[in-house]
């Protein structure tokens, strides 16, 4: 009995020392919101772009052309076409009609942003990290990238 309480003490006391060196490495969400904020207003500032709003969230955007009619819900299913750009204006990604299905299986960004134009409408996005793809990264995309969007709503349904 003692061996099987010594090796569970050993084991206990090896597992404890690797989640320690795991903690060391958390990834601290409310700094990388500062850190992304300051990077889109710097972002603004350097290329003459008036304070677009700021979302409660921290998305900030600009709406193009509101669109006409009803607005999508986050259960709806839509087509857009959009372009995706990091700050230094390089694009990561684009579609010139792409369908997803439903809104709120996507980013909190395009969740965020897209209900707020209607059919034919475009937004631009400029997503802080956190309301993009995190810490993970996407693709291309690398870890905690600010991201700007430029999204036209082609259609949508419920």
């Amino acid at each position: 009995m003692k061996k099987y309480f010594l090796l569970f003490c050993i084991l206990t006391l090896a597992l404890s020392s690797c989640r320690k060196k795991i903690d060391d490495t958390v990834f601290d969400a409310a700094a990388q919101a500062v850190v992304d904020d300051q990077i889109l207003l710097d972002y603004f500032l350097l290329n003459g772009i008036p304070k677009p709003v700021k979302d409660p969230s921290g998305l900030y955007y600009t709406i193009v052309d509101p669109g006409t009619g009803p607005k999508p819900t986050v259960s709806s299913n839509i087509t857009v076409e959009y372009h995706v750009y990091n700050t230094d204006n390089t694009e990561v990604d684009q579609s010139a009609s792409h369908y997803f299905a439903p809104l709120d299986g996507l980013i909190d960004a395009w969740r965020i942003a897209i209900p707020k134009i209607g059919k034919s409408g475009t937004i631009l996005l400029y997503a802080p990290s956190g309301l993009a793809y995190g810490p993970q990264g996407n693709g291309n995309i690398g870890a905690n990238k600010v991201l700007l969007f430029k999204i036209t709503l082609q259609g949508f349904n419920n």
